[in-house]
């Protein structure tokens, strides 16, 4: 996904909320992040560990976490989205089975990352290209949408996306679209 659509809050939180990381080492990072004048990195902290990450608020590195549910074993690689290094996110795109395209549906942000010089478009090619067949849409920041959770910005976002993965070799029948707040933590686990 583009830059600051929330791939590494999405993916914090999606660990927390699994049991991959406890409430204290949450509460922890947020009072952090909020001295650093970040709170809201709360749950990206949880990945971005480098200080130049924490400092700039961007991901550098590909980070791994590794956990288990009662039916699968999950190692999730979170990637940089800036364009400065592409090349860390073609080493965690790599290696994965299947891709979540993080999109934010934010006005004006899902245009940015949409855009021919945007990262979701390079982003979507490049796990195409490097082999990844199973591919998730999280449309995130629902709740920054006017109004919030706005079925209609979910329906344009999802038809934008799905016209562009499909010209790219996706059948967007076979991906799921999902509308989540990747900060909120809403429909990330349950509706």
């Amino acid at each position: 996904g583009h830059v600051d659509s929330g791939k590494s809050t999405t993916t914090g939180h999606l660990i927390y909320k699994c049991g991959g990381i406890d409430k204290r080492t949450i509460e922890k990072f947020e009072k952090e992040a909020q001295e650093m004048g970040k709170g809201s990195f709360k749950y990206a902290w949880v990945l971005d560990k480098l200080k130049a990450e924490r400092e700039r608020g961007i991901t550098i590195d590909i980070a791994l976490w590794k956990f288990e549910t009662a039916k699968y074993y999950i190692t999730i690689i979170d990637a940089p989205g800036h364009r400065d290094f592409i090349k860390n996110m073609i080493t965690g795109t790599s290696q994965a089975d299947c891709a979540v395209l993080v999109v934010a549906c934010g006005t004006g942000e899902f245009e940015a990352g949409i855009s021919k010089n945007g990262q979701t478009r390079e982003h979507a090619l490049l796990a195409q290209t490097l082999g990844v067949k199973q591919m998730i849409v999280a449309c995130n920041k629902m709740d920054t949408t006017e109004p919030p959770f706005s079925e209609a910005r979910f329906g344009e976002v999802s038809t934008e996306v799905s016209n562009y993965i499909k010209k790219i070799g996706y059948n967007p029948k076979a991906v799921a679209f999902v509308p989540i707040s990747g900060f909120n933590g809403d429909n990330m686990l349950e509706p």
